[in-house]
């Protein structure tokens, strides 16, 4: 009877996973759109979530070794401080990148513009020194300097521009305007929502846990244990092993290019250091920006500028890298190139620091799985062997 139910439950079950599988196929765009929006409300808590963890790990390294003086009955002061302590750290991080590269940067700029029409106009000369035997080449070259210096031409492209397109960029305003309002709400929420992970965290802890205890089973729950450890290993490795190598990595910038005497030495070894947070493409960030500014100064710089970017790429991808992040993440690039475009599409900058401890903690768990299955098989294989060759012993001795 029990067996009977088991099997009508089942039915029922297949028929209703069908069902709803036949709607979501007719109803493709509709299902596309809640799924967008739903992804829309949760991504404040997605990135709150994303930043208490990486506030985690200051805070915790600042509540062990800083204020381990304070006794537990006065826990609630020791997260306040840390937590505070925490984002007072990541401030002055930011605050460091912003004031070593932002000042520098205008001031660049400011030097750009006096530069720039001295460097096209130094090209166009070498150009028409370059092509003296070429008429038509050097007609060509003529007449791009020609428009390319014709301020009154610009002029007049610059107020068609402004006639023409006035509404388009009232519109366009608009939309930034508003895009830029719910960025901003989306921060604040996360904000809130980090802190408020960040000082229930052992609640949250226990809470989870007593949940798993009611509706799993013994190996459900040890299951989902090692899931969430693997997550959080993989998580704090990544995260952590990725801000010390940016840090060797700017370093690296700031001496080489010291010794070497090339410009913004300082600029570019923090610009580097901070784009290289992101991953595979924030070092080439950080030297598309670096090269541009000194090819203006010093075009030759540039070129070897380059050449010393791609040298030290190689030290950090071949001794830096698996030395400090280790092979804890132990995913393969095309992999992390999947993670990272679909972490940026979703969540940007956040999605791809997530997205790659995520697929590496599904790859290490598929990984895991398909090793126990084929050593089962072998095993299978291995015991049908035997008893083969002992049916053809008694074969034999018969």
């Amino acid at each position: 009877m029990k067996q009977k139910q088991r099997s009508n439950k089942e039915i029922i079950l297949l028929i209703l996973f069908i069902a709803v599988v036949c709607l979501g196929v007719l109803n493709f765009s509709t299902v596309i759109g809640l799924i967008t929006n739903f992804l829309g409300m949760i991504k404040p808590f997605v990135i709150g979530l994303a930043m208490a963890f990486v506030i985690n790990l200051p805070m915790k390294f600042i509540e062990e070794k800083m204020l381990k003086g304070i006794p537990e009955k006065r826990q609630s002061i020791k997260r306040t401080l840390g937590i505070l302590l925490s984002f007072l750290l990541f401030a002055a991080v930011i605050t460091f990148v912003v004031v070593s590269v932002i000042p520098q940067l205008g001031r660049t700029i400011t030097q750009l513009t006096g530069k720039i029409p001295k460097f096209f106009n130094t090209l166009f000369y070498e150009a028409e020194i370059l092509l003296a035997d070429n008429p038509e080449a050097l007609e060509f070259i003529n007449d791009l300097e020609y428009q390319s210096m014709n301020w009154n031409n610009i002029l007049n492209q610059a107020v068609g521009f402004v006639k023409n397109g006035v509404g388009s960029l009232l519109t366009s305003t608009v939309t930034v305007a508003g895009s830029l309002f719910g960025s901003l709400v989306n921060g604040i929420i996360a904000f809130i929502f980090s802190i408020y992970v960040l000082s229930q965290k052992e609640k949250l802890k226990e809470q989870s846990e007593r949940i798993i205890r009611a509706y799993f089973k013994e190996n459900t729950q040890k299951k989902i244990m090692y899931v969430s450890q693997l997550l959080y290993r993989n998580f704090s490795k990544f995260i952590t092993g990725q801000c010390v190598e940016a840090v060797i990595l700017g370093c690296l910038f700031v001496v080489t290019m010291s010794i070497f005497q090339m410009p913004y030495a300082f600029m570019i070894g923090v610009l580097i250091a901070f784009t290289a947070l992101i991953p595979l493409v924030g070092a080439f960030i950080g030297c598309f920006v670096g090269a541009f500014l000194i090819l203006v100064d010093t075009p030759i710089k540039a070129l070897w500028f380059v050449v010393l970017f791609l040298v030290i790429q190689q030290v950090e991808g071949n001794l830096i890298y698996p030395k400090v992040v280790g092979n804890s993440v132990g995913l393969p690039s095309l992999w992390v190139l999947v993670a990272v475009a679909l972490g940026s599409s979703m969540f940007g900058v956040p999605g791809m620091l997530m997205f790659i401890p995520l697929f590496s903690t599904a790859y290490t768990l598929i990984r895991e799985d398909v090793n126990k299955r084929n050593a089962e098989k072998e095993m299978e294989k291995s015991k049908v062997t035997i008893q083969e060759k002992k049916i053809n012993e008694i074969q034999k001795e018969s």
